[in-house]
């Protein structure tokens, strides 16, 4: 049986989280960042350019740190595709703290990019990336707020559930 993040829903709290700093909401809503991964290609995690920070594409890790894998739709529910899709806001969030070190700079999530692996007939990919995008809300609070596109592909690295690329505006 494979093993997925479970978070208590944590969409609800964004209004009473809001005015906190990003640290005090994780403290909060009792989240753990990962370790940041490293990269597994000739590639590095984060690019800064200008005031703008490119993310690379991040896929979801067990809080063991294995990948979650499968096809969401056949493999996945669209629930364990949500839980995903929030284990990587919990990567990239950590990318942010390692490199920051103070979560506060982080002027605004600019945009996400959600790719989900999917079944042909699987047509819920924006329900997935809410996952991500609840999550970041709840940490940043409006400044999470962000630009998006949601899509499905046939198949991801290693066989991932699914993969986020973040842009995001530092103070």
């Amino acid at each position: 049986m494979k093993k997925y993040l479970l978070f208590l829903p944590i969409c609800c709290c964004v209004l009473s989280v809001g005015a906190q700093t990003p640290e005090a909401n994780i403290a909060q809503l009792q989240l753990q960042l990962p370790p940041v991964s490293k990269p597994v290609a000739n590639y590095v995690n984060v690019v800064k350019v200008g005031k703008l920070l490119y993310l690379s594409g991040k896929g979801p890790t067990t809080t063991d740190g294995k990948d979650i894998t499968g096809k969401v739709g056949k493999d996945l529910s669209l629930e364990q595709g949500y839980d995903a899709a929030r284990s990587v806001a919990l990567n990239h969030v950590a990318v942010l703290k390692d490199l920051l070190g103070d979560l506060s700079k982080v002027k605004r999530i600019v945009k996400v990019l959600g790719m989900v692996n999917c079944t042909e007939n699987f047509t819920d990919q924006p329900k997935v990336i809410n996952g991500y995008s609840d999550t970041m809300v709840a940490i940043f609070g409006d400044k999470g707020k962000h630009a998006r596109s949601a899509v499905g592909m046939y198949a991801l690295p290693n066989n991932i559930a699914v993969e986020v690329e973040v842009i995001v505006e530092i103070k």
